[in-house]
């Protein structure tokens, strides 16, 4: 049993007070005869070290008398006669001085009662002498022997119940701050008190302290005022201690802490119902009243949830711990089944969690009972759902400043399927954070970044035994681990300095967010994929600020070349993203699905919607958003489905001809190049019809790249017109192309004359124009032109 902090006892007692009477003389003139003589008596025994019972009483009558004169004088102070601190300093002298061994005499309980006489007169008491006074009495009292009534012993027994009431008279005085009890000092009070329950292993010194601490409570809930309420900060230790030895399978210890605390309880509904609710649950509580023990659990639940603090739950919390880590079998059991009670429903707001943790963190392995260590897995499981942030932000810490691992969290974590699947979507929200509504208060609890979501999200997914469950989460963990590794390329790793005191060997974000993707694939079944994206040098891409943007293409390519399962939700979840036009990670989006929409399963499911989303993306300021637009749109060339959605996409693509962007005007003919070549005039022949138009001003194009591309397109779509569809307007614009054709049969650049050649050519075939052919082919202007010169009749233009 561990030492009592007030029970030392020494062996004499060295009392050295300065000779007041030298010096002081004080008017005794008011006093009666009997109380000069108390005076007298008091100046004379106050110095003696060595006094007997007989002395020793006469001593303490004579501060009672004198007491009662200053009392009497109304607003008299003791000081005036003689100093109230050193008769108190000479009091607790006087009841350390008896013998815990027996109980022969009345001192003590004179003692204690000439306290209360001291405590009705001024000045009062400092804080510290009430202390050194509660701490003898409590001492002295409390380290006595068993006394059980019986003939032989009768006067024994009566003489330690007058020391007990005259025990808690003396509390019940000193805990008053004029008409009201002081929180504060009873707070103190249980300081005192409280070792003599938790720390002894003595059912009689265990019994008294629980007495001694419902009488006090008892007198308090009288009060309806009670001072610094607010301030009492052991509400939630008290339940917990009383709670836990409700369970204690001494009867006696057990109906002692349930009359405790049903009188804290009682004070709790005093002073924190609202009224009209006071009086039905004061009447159940009453009716409950030494109850059995599961009576007393139900209102410690109840209290649990209703009355105290989050501060005072977690205090309740605390005390329940450590009573698992006891080595008492019942100590244990009792914590187990408290725990487990205030845990059983959702649990409330709790305080003080960074602390819980710690304490479960360092006291787990310590915990050796099954049914103790499955209760306090549970609580951290619990915790972990609710406090998903100050949990994972706490483990983090004691991780990184521990030299070694105490126990495994995570693997705690882990091993509750359900609940790790609610602490990933959790950190999933803190992978891609939302901007807060602006009339939300800042919260004041603590937020993990996404960087230690990240790592949070390693380490779960690293714990991980359900597959399953962690392919429920695999598209949107990978969707959003992909975008936070570009977006960290792009915005750096600024958000480093916030988190370097939880941050060890997690000191390259990016490196960090592509460990945990490559972690979610092994931990999914997808050690293959993850094998052929090393292969290919897609992890190192994702790492290269240069070539960032291959290593995502690299993945994509992958999940599509192995076929995976989740391409589709993958694939929706994009889409989702998209519809917002101020998404951050766009591009990252964009060149993730440019390979994903190649996957046929994909491509099926792409509608109306989806497509029209794309193309608003054309409306981007940024060039390299269009350009891989316009690429993107080569891809719809490539499945049916969706080459039936290319027409959404065709007005945008035309758009792009005429931006200020000499980049994305460049990049539009190489497409609408590709494009002309893959399309069918089955789906697009109203879009080619329109390119037939479109292009003529690009025929005069300055530059040369620019004009033989306008050229090629339109030798690709003439090879595309059939006669059948050659009516107006195509025939035509056809017609009016014909004069383009042949001024630029002599253009600077030879492959835009060759091109001119061979369109002149494939026009006189469509047109049926078999001479104008012939001359076609010849290279030489002027006669091609005096040929059309000549064919220029009204009847030949007709047919």
């Amino acid at each position: 049993m561990k030492p009592h902090p007030h029970r030392q006892k020494p062996n004499t007692v060295t009392f050295q007070l300065p000779t007041y009477h030298d010096f002081w003389n004080p008017n005794l003139r008011g006093l009666h005869q009997s109380e000069r003589e108390a005076y007298q008596l008091i100046v004379e025994f106050i110095e003696q070290e060595q006094m007997s019972t007989a002395d020793k009483q006469n001593f303490l009558r004579a501060v009672e008398v004198l007491s009662g004169a200053v009392h009497a004088e109304g607003n008299g102070n003791m000081n005036d006669y003689y100093p109230k601190a050193t008769l108190a300093k000479k009091i607790e002298t006087l009841i350390l001085e008896e013998s815990t061994e027996i109980l022969d005499s009345s001192v003590r309980q004179q003692a204690m009662l000439c306290v209360v006489a001291l405590s009705q007169v001024n000045p009062p008491f400092h804080l510290s002498e009430i202390l050194d006074l509660v701490s003898a009495g409590i001492s002295s009292v409390f380290s006595l022997p068993l006394i059980m009534p019986s003939l032989d012993r009768r006067e024994s027994a009566s003489l330690y119940l007058q020391m007990t009431q005259a025990l808690d008279d003396m509390l019940q005085a000193l805990v008053m701050d004029n008409m009201d009890p002081n929180m504060l000092i009873l707070e103190n009070f249980l300081e005192i008190i409280l070792p003599w329950l938790t720390q002894s292993d003595k059912v009689h010194e265990q019994t008294r302290a629980l007495g001694t601490i419902s009488r006090l409570l008892r007198f308090v809930c009288n009060f309806p005022t009670l001072l610094h309420m607010e301030l009492f900060s052991m509400t939630g230790k008290l339940i917990g201690i009383l709670g836990l030895f409700c369970l204690n399978p001494n009867h006696e210890i057990s109906l002692g802490a349930s009359e405790a605390l049903h009188y804290l309880s009682k004070i709790l509904v005093l002073q924190r119902s609202v009224r009209q609710k006071t009086v039905n649950i004061l009447r159940n509580l009453q009716k409950n009243f030494r109850g059995e023990w599961f009576t007393s659990m139900q209102n410690v639940t109840l209290f649990f949830r209703k009355y105290l603090t989050p501060v005072e739950r977690a205090d309740v919390i605390m005390v329940t711990m450590e009573g698992m880590t006891s080595t008492s079998r019942d100590d244990i059991y009792a914590a187990s089944n408290m725990l487990e009670m205030i845990l059983k429903y959702s649990i409330p707001e709790i305080g003080k969690v960074p602390e819980i943790i710690q304490y479960i963190y360092f006291h787990m392995n310590s915990i050796t009972e099954t049914t103790a260590q499955k209760t306090i897995k549970k609580t951290l499981y619990l915790l972990s759902q609710s406090y998903t942030d100050e949990v994972i932000l706490t483990l983090f810490k004691i991780e990184d400043q521990s030299q070694k691992e105490v126990c495994k969290p995570w693997e705690i974590l882990a091993s509750f399927p359900k609940g790790c699947e609610v602490i990933m979507k959790h950190l999933l929200q803190r992978l891609v954070p939302q901007q807060p509504p602006q009339d939300r208060e800042p919260s004041q609890r603590a937020e993990i970044s996404p960087l230690i979501a990240t790592r949070a999200i390693h380490e779960l997914l690293l714990e991980s035994s359900e597959q399953m469950e962690v392919q429920t989460l695999f598209s949107p963990l990978f969707v959003a681990l992909l975008l936070r590794a570009s977006f960290l390329m792009v915005a750096g790793n600024a958000e480093m300095t916030q988190d370097q005191q939880h941050v060890t060997e997690w000191v390259d974000p990016v490196s960090s967010t592509v460990k945990a993707l490559k972690t979610l694939m092994l931990s999914s079944g997808y050690g293959n994929l993850e094998s052929e994206i090393e292969k290919l040098g897609g992890w190192e891409l994702l790492v290269d600020p240069e070539r960032h943007y291959d290593g995502v293409t690299v993945v994509a390519r992958s999940l599509v070349m192995k076929n995976c399962w989740h391409n589709r939700p993958i694939f929706g979840l994009l889409m989702r993203m998209l519809q917002d036009p101020n998404c951050t990670n766009h591009f990252t989006a964009l060149v993730f699905l440019m390979e994903l929409l190649q996957c046929p399963d994909v491509a099926a499911i792409v509608d109306d919607f989806v497509t029209h989303i794309l193309a608003n993306w054309f409306n981007c300021k940024e060039p390299a958003t269009v350009k891989l637009l316009l690429q993107m749109t080569e891809v719809f060339t490539k499945h049916k489905n969706l080459e039936r959605r290319l027409h959404i996409l065709q007005p945008q693509v035309l758009n792009c001809c005429y931006s200020s962007n000499g980049d994305i005007v460049m990049e539009t003919f190489l497409v609408l190049k590709h494009l002309v070549e893959d399309l069918t005039w089955q789906y697009s022949s109203s879009f080619l019809i329109q390119l037939t138009f479109m292009l003529e001003p690009f025929f005069e194009e300055e530059s040369e790249h620019l004009r033989l591309l306008a050229f090629q397109i339109y030798g690709s779509l003439l090879a595309k017109v059939k006669r059948r569809v050659l009516v107006f307007p195509l025939r035509h614009q056809i017609l009016n192309v014909i004069v383009f054709l042949v001024l630029h049969l002599q253009d600077v650049n030879l492959d835009v004359a060759q091109t001119c050649q061979v369109a002149l050519c494939n026009t006189a075939a469509l047109l049926r124009w078999s001479k104008l052919r012939e001359v076609f082919t010849k290279e030489d202007v002027f006669t091609i032109t005096g040929a059309l010169a000549r064919s220029c009749k009204p009847w030949t233009w007709k047919r």
